[in-house]
This record gives structure tokens, sequence and C-alpha cells, in this order.
């Protein structure tokens, strides 16, 4: 579909850098890298040269869990105009087009602020079936980073009914087909049976209790069989959890008992900093990251993303209606919410994280916790789970922190002294090396996603890099690369966009029964406003296609 027609045909080659490839076990070894035609390729003759004496080469960048195209996006956008008036605006050059940065970027500048910070694949990690088709449109419209999705699933009702009728076959058919309709890559599972409840005034805290209109739904029974199907099905990406609780006092609980759940499945824990809290109320709210840490550590099963929280002005966007709605209360700040027909729903808050409040105080040390706390880098990656924490564009600080204990111990003096007896941070004196920056970064997000082609520079990779000046200064040397390659092609070169290219959109399409289609059929002539021809997203919807197969 358009595929190789969208590959580099440049011959280039980087010398005399410093190569931080984890994949390939190469720590800092002075080598050439050479590309041809898109792909990393053993040696090239003629073409241009990069000397990067001084400099370290990585693989590009990949973001595992992102909030960045669709309905919900254009919905915070609207709601936050003051957002807008004080962003970064991207003038319109001859290479760039006009866009808006900010706590939510526009889609053009969204890709130009990744391209430019080195990220060179995303993950949209929250799409309805029923807005998909214009997600892939803003998607198409975010330039040269690679794009995948996840579909929204621990609420929609069809599987659920059919889960309380026992029938897990035509449930995973369902899954499988709304997977292809869609057009998506993975599935993601937002506090299930929550958000179904939050359509009746209710949420669905209790992981073993019965879901509000169910006898046998109950959320624990979403997240087994949902994280089933997904490995029956073969998707390269667990199931994509957030789980019931998030943001409360004392979810650490709901947490550990989500993950005894999950024993014998793999599972993917969304923006894991979110339910790591302890205490009985906010005037208790405590840091849990050791306790979530230890069990983490031990049950090789689960991979998870940070979703760290940094202090300024950010934008609550998530599927988890009631929890939105609990901020709007706390806060006082504008909400909006949506339901979407049978499958999700949707809330906006703004929020304002403060140092020196107390919650966000420990919120912002969990995230930093977790990631020095959890052992393997391979299983713990880099992520504010943008806006809701911080923008993505903040990824930097977050990096220069977890590579400088003493910038660490520094900040956390100037918290609240009421946090320093609820958190652990300033007594972890662990540093990240260049070394495991490039594993949370790019190559354990790209093998979490089974993008085998991610995360790597071995022959026949995607030829996607980035090349930095090395710097003590870990967030001024992450923020400004002096190159970054897409596909073979220079994209950034001393601080500007020199080349906008189209990047691809992965999708899957897993196995199912066609004759689940005369079962579908009926429900939505039934209980849908939009007419079963016309819900599932066309081929040529999809810019850049790449359809990954299914082991």
């Amino acid at each position: 579909m358009g595929f190789v027609g969208l590959l580099g045909c440049v011959m280039l080659r980087i010398t005399g850098g410093k190569v931080y490839d984890p994949a390939n076990n190469i720590n800092g070894t002075i080598q050439d890298v050479c590309m041809d035609n898109g792909r990393i390729v053993a040696d090239v003759q003629g073409g241009r040269t990069i000397n990067a004496t001084g400099m370290v080469v990585f693989p590009g960048g990949v973001d595992i869990h992102t909030h960045v195209a669709g309905a919900a996006l254009n919905f915070a956008r609207a709601m936050t105009p003051e957002n807008q008036r004080a962003a970064a605006k991207f003038m319109h050059t001859k290479t760039t087009r006009a866009g808006i940065g900010g706590p939510t970027p526009t889609t053009f500048a969204t890709g130009y602020l990744y391209a430019g910070m080195g990220y060179t694949t995303v993950v949209e990690a929250a799409v309805p079936v029923l807005s998909a088709k214009h997600t892939h449109e803003e998607l198409r419209d975010t330039p040269i980073v690679d794009k995948a999705c996840c579909l929204l699933m621990a609420n929609n009702e069809i599987v659920m009914d059919l889960l309380e009728k026992g029938e897990t076959e035509r449930a995973k058919d369902v899954v499988a087909w709304l997977i292809w309709a869609a057009k998506v890559y993975g599935v993601k599972a937002v506090n299930p049976g929550g958000v179904t409840a939050w359509k009746w005034g209710k949420d669905a805290k209790q992981v073993h209790e019965p879901v509000h209109g169910y006898n046998k739904v109950t959320p624990g029974k979403i997240i087994a069989e949902l994280a089933k199907i997904v490995d029956e099905l073969g998707l390269p990406h667990p199931m994509h959890l957030h789980c019931n609780n998030l943001g409360a006092p004392g979810n650490v609980a709901t947490t550990l008992e989500t993950m005894k759940v999950l024993e014998g499945n793999r599972a993917h824990m969304a923006h894991l900093q979110f339910h790591a809290y302890g205490g009985d109320d906010w005037h208790t709210f405590r840091s849990e990251a050791t306790q979530i840490a230890d069990y983490f550590n031990k049950h090789k099963n689960l991979t998870c993303d940070a979703g760290a929280v940094l202090f300024g002005n950010a934008v609550t966007i998530t599927a988890d209606g009631p929890w939105q709605h609990l901020l709007y209360q706390l806060t006082g700040r504008k909400w909006g919410n949506l339901d979407v027909e049978n499958e999700t729903g949707c809330g906006i808050v703004p929020y304002t994280y403060k140092g020196s409040n107390l919650v966000n105080a420990v919120q912002w040390a969990v995230g930093l916790e977790l990631l020095l706390l959890i052992d393997d880098p391979w299983r713990v990656f880099l992520t504010t789970d943008h806006p809701n924490g911080a923008c993505f564009w903040r990824y930097p600080e977050i990096i220069h922190l977890l590579m400088n204990a003493d910038a660490r111990k520094e900040r956390v003096k100037k918290l609240p002294a009421k946090a320093l007896s609820r958190i652990v941070l300033a007594d972890l004196d662990r540093q990240y090396s260049l070394y495991e920056i490039a594993i949370i970064t790019s190559a354990g997000p790209a093998r979490a996603l089974g993008l085998t082609q991610k995360g790597h520079l071995s022959v026949g990779a995607d030829a996607d890099i980035a090349i930095y000046n090395q710097n003590p200064d870990g967030e001024h040397m992450f923020r400004y690369p002096r190159y970054v390659i897409k596909a073979g092609e220079i994209v950034v070169e001393e601080g500007d966009i020199k080349n906008v290219r189209d990047g691809h959109e992965f999708i899957v399409k897993p196995q199912y029964d066609p004759k689940i289609e005369d079962f579908l059929k009926p429900v939505f002539q039934q209980q849908y406003t939009m007419s079963f021809e016309n819900y599932p997203v066309e081929l040529e919807r999809v810019h850049g296609l790449q359809q990954v197969k299914i082991s």
C-alpha cells in the first residue's frame, strides 16, 4: 500500500560516533553505521558521510504510549484556547507547515517536535472504533514519525455481553474483527468496566465485583479474558492496560490485584506512576513505588511505561470518565465528558502540577522512583502519558534526572517537607547510563511493541537514527540532537527541520471467523447510530500502511 514508495533512496554513512545499540549489545563502540534505501546496510559506496566524532549515535526513539491524534485531542484543544494562545508558534517555511506547540500540539507541530527530539515512532494509545477514521486522518497529517494505534476495548458492551454469557470464542472473533475494522495495531483496556458503569453515574473500583448492569462480568474477568484473547490472537504487543482506580489514594492494592489476575498472560501496564499510590485519603497520600516495583521485578510477563509527572501545565485526557469527573470536583477546573456509544468514553480536565502541592510532589517522585526501582530497563519505558503527566517534548528533563542523582536530590530538597517522609526518591543513588537511556527510549519499547525493524541498528532495520553531542548535561544533550535520520534521510540537522517526509502506519490483521459479521450486523442495526457498512476504516485511509505479520 505505497510503503516502498515512501522509503528513502539516499546512501549515507555515519562515522566516528559512539554507537549505543542495546539490542546488539553495543555500548559506546566507535563504529560506522551505513544506510541505503531507507534501511541499515553493512556498507555503502558513495553518498554523504556524517563525521560524528565526539557524538553519540542512538536508534530513533520509540514512544510506546502517547496521545497525539483523534477526537479527544481536538476536544482538548477546543477546551483550552488559553494554551493555544500562549504556545510557541511554528511558522510556515519552505520545509514546514504552520502549527502550534504547547500542552496539546497540533498535528504538524507534533511531528516536528518528536523528530526534533530524536523520536521517530509513536503509538497513539487510545482509539475508539467509532472515531478511528478521524484518528487515521490526523495521523496522516502528522509528519516524519511512524505511527501505530491501540484500540479501546475494555468497555465495549458487545464484548462484555458475550463474556456475561460465557461466549468467549465469539468474543475473541468480535475483538479480532474490531481490530481489523479500526485498522489498528493493538488493544487498550481503560478502567475495565468502569467507563461502562460511568454511563450510569457509577464506577468499577473493585477488581472482583460485578460491573454495574452485569452479574458475572467483573473488571478482573474483562482483564483476564482480554489479555488471553490478545495472546491467543498472536498480536505483537500485549494488552495495553490502564488499571481501575487510576490516581486514587491507596490504589496500590488494586494494581497488585490486577497484576495477579494477569499471571499466565502478557500485559503492558500503562502509565504505572498513576497506579502506585498508598494512603487512605489525600491527606495521607504516599508513594508505593517500592511495593509495585518489588512485585513487577519478579513477574516477567509484564512491561510498563512510567507515565511520569513534571511540574507545570498539562491537559488530562482519558477514556476514564469517572476519574475525570472526580478531578474536576477536586480542582474546580474546566471539565468535558463524552460517551462513545457502546464502546468507551472520554474526559478532559486541564491541570497544573505544582511543586508546592503535597500530592503533586509525591506523583513527581513516584514516576522517577519506578524508573529507578524497576531493575530491568527492558521492561520499563520513558513516557509522561502525554499530555496527562507532562508534554512529550519535556522527556529530556526526565532523562537528566535519571542520569544525575545529585540533580535529583537537589530537586527533592525543594519539595514540601511533608512529602519527604512519603517518598523514597532521595535514598536512590542509581544513575542511568547512556546505554540504559537507549533501552528505555528506543530498544525496549520497540521490542515490547513487537516492531522488529525498530529500536536497533542491525542490517535490515529501518534507518531511523538520532545523533547527539555528548554532553554531561543530559537535558541539553537530548533536547537538541545534531542530526535525526528517518528512513535513511536527514530530517533534522543542527536544530532545523531539513526534510519533511511521510511516515508509515503499522496495523495488524488477526484471524477471525467471517461469519461473525452475521452476528454483528443486527446488533449494529439495533444499537448503533452508524450503519455497519460505514463503521470499518477503509484501507486507503491508512497512509503509508505497513501490515505487520502475526506470529
